[in-house]
């Protein structure tokens, strides 16, 4: 299966499409029935409301016009529940394999952390929606924006080696939204692979192991949604050793004053 998967192909994820253990991704719109019945499950609108029925229980998510016009709002439902949601516009629905059942959360725009990262013209915003201490199992989500002409997941990370605290396996989608274009980057040395694509709106890259980087096109802000998951609680991530030393030089620097580019 190829790593970048094309909006107009379809942006359907599964463990078996994918060839690992955990993690699912797919995008809909109207009405969408399912039942979790292995995954506990995320559910983030990308543009309108949305309105999600499940155990007897009744949500209402608020929308925004798209991804730059407001905060999140996010539901997490746990496995071995059937849902059904309503959606004006699109809905993200990340999921991940689990063992245990735990409670429904609804999250709220005045719940989402934001995180300004970086600096210069490294520096982007990240949205937590479902950190490490979110009383999940495997599953983590977060939305990044990065300004026209940035880089963000920079300096490249990868997190395909389980060394903790320093770095953990996790299984991640960066699903993309933005009126141009952007440049993804994965590479491993340890498997031979240095791949550069060009991604659009829509448009999905699995990464299942490497380095990794983004940079937004000139004129364009890039938005990405990152669903992750692992066996571990944690995001921790190693740096490529010959571009680490870029940490240090962001202490002279300013953060972009355009971050936050959505409060």
């Amino acid at each position: 299966m190829s790593l970048l998967l094309r909006r107009d192909d379809g942006v359907t994820v599964t463990p078996e499409s994918a060839g690992w253990s955990h993690l699912s991704f797919r995008v809909g719109s109207g009405v969408i029935e399912y039942e979790a019945s292995d995954e506990e499950v995320c559910l983030v609108p990308l543009s309108g409301r949305c309105r999600v029925s499940a155990d007897g229980a009744d949500w209402e998510l608020g929308g925004r016009g798209s991804v730059f016009e407001g905060m999140p709002w996010a539901l997490y439902l746990p496995r071995d529940t059937a849902y059904r949601i309503e959606a004006e516009g699109e809905v993200a629905i990340c999921a991940a394999r689990c063992e245990k059942r735990r409670e429904p959360r609804l999250i709220r725009p005045e719940d989402v952390e934001i995180e300004v990262r970086g600096a210069g013209n490294a520096t982007r915003q990240i949205n937590h929606i479902l950190k490490p201490d979110f009383p999940a199992e495997r599953l983590l989500v977060v939305e990044v924006f990065t300004p026209a002409g940035n880089w963000s997941s920079y300096p490249p990370h990868k997190h395909d080696v389980d060394a903790p605290p320093g770095e953990v396996v996790l299984e991640e989608t960066y699903y993309y939204r933005t009126e141009g274009f952007a440049v993804q980057r994965l590479y491993s040395p340890e498997r031979g692979v240095d791949l550069t694509e060009t991604v659009r709106d829509g448009d999905l890259m699995i990464v299942p192991w490497g380095y990794h980087a983004t940079c937004a096109a000139h004129g364009y802000d890039l938005y990405y949604l990152n669903a992750l998951a692992g066996d571990r609680r944690s995001m921790a991530s190693s740096d490529d050793p010959e571009l680490a030393w870029i940490r240090e030089s962001w202490e002279h620097l300013d953060p972009d004053p355009r971050v936050p580019l959505v409060s």
